[in-house]
């Protein structure tokens, strides 16, 4: 029986990676250190921010020699692109309106902690949220299994009783590895993961039927 439900945040309920990729783009564009949206795209996606920093490092060693020398850049340029962009996906907004009314539900997130407090205000889900998780509260990051684990002894549950939404290969390998059901989304026209490991694949999380919660992980 699926007693909590946890949410990754970006691509699940928002839709900023491509954000997250143009600020990538535009944060080694003023290090004149071009790189294209597809190579972009490969190394951003579904990836914890110390990989993605890690390829573009191998890539331009010189452009910036820290991961904090980074932060300022980065956070300046998504914001600028977050304020002239809607990122909410309305599905995914509604399943977990519906679940909070019964459930615990929480995010499980790769980002900061106050990257996800933001985009939480952002979409009007505070009051909805048992807890959150940034990518400080845990490690390794996905796909090891550890944030999920963590997210259930928050609540005191064992895994099989947790259900993830994600939308990243590392994000479901890291649920399923903690032992958990699994639905993964896969938006028309995102780009290409290898989901077959989730419990179900759905191109909208508002399909996703409160009647079938009890016999998610059969």
């Amino acid at each position: 029986m699926i007693k909590a439900f946890f949410f990754d945040l970006d691509g699940t309920l928002q839709d900023t990676e491509v954000l997250y990729v143009e600020a990538w783009q535009r944060a080694y564009e003023e290090k004149d250190c071009p790189i294209s949206c597809e190579e972009a795209c490969t190394m951003v996606y579904g990836r914890a921010k110390d990989e993605v920093y890690a390829s573009f490092a191998a890539r331009f060693p010189e452009a910036y020699p820290t991961p904090d020398s980074l932060d300022e850049p980065l956070v300046r340029h998504f914001q600028q692109l977050r304020s002239t962009r809607e990122t909410a996906i309305p599905g995914s907004i509604q399943l977990l309106d519906r679940l909070a009314e019964r459930y615990p539900v929480a995010i499980v997130s790769g980002n900061s902690r106050q990257e996800v407090a933001e985009a939480v205000a952002a979409l009007g889900i505070d009051l909805k949220l048992a807890f959150f998780l940034g990518c400080e509260d845990y490690a390794p990051g996905k796909p090891d299994p550890a944030c999920f684990l963590l997210a259930a002894q928050r609540l005191r549950l064992p895994p099989r009783e947790c259900l993830v939404f994600e939308d990243s290969e590392a994000g479901v390998r890291a649920a399923k590895a903690a032992g958990m059901t699994c639905i993964a989304l896969q938006r028309p026209g995102a780009p290409h993961q290898d989901l077959s490991p989730a419990d179900r694949v759905l191109g909208d999380l508002a399909e996703y039927s409160l009647s079938t919660v009890h016999r998610a992980n059969e």
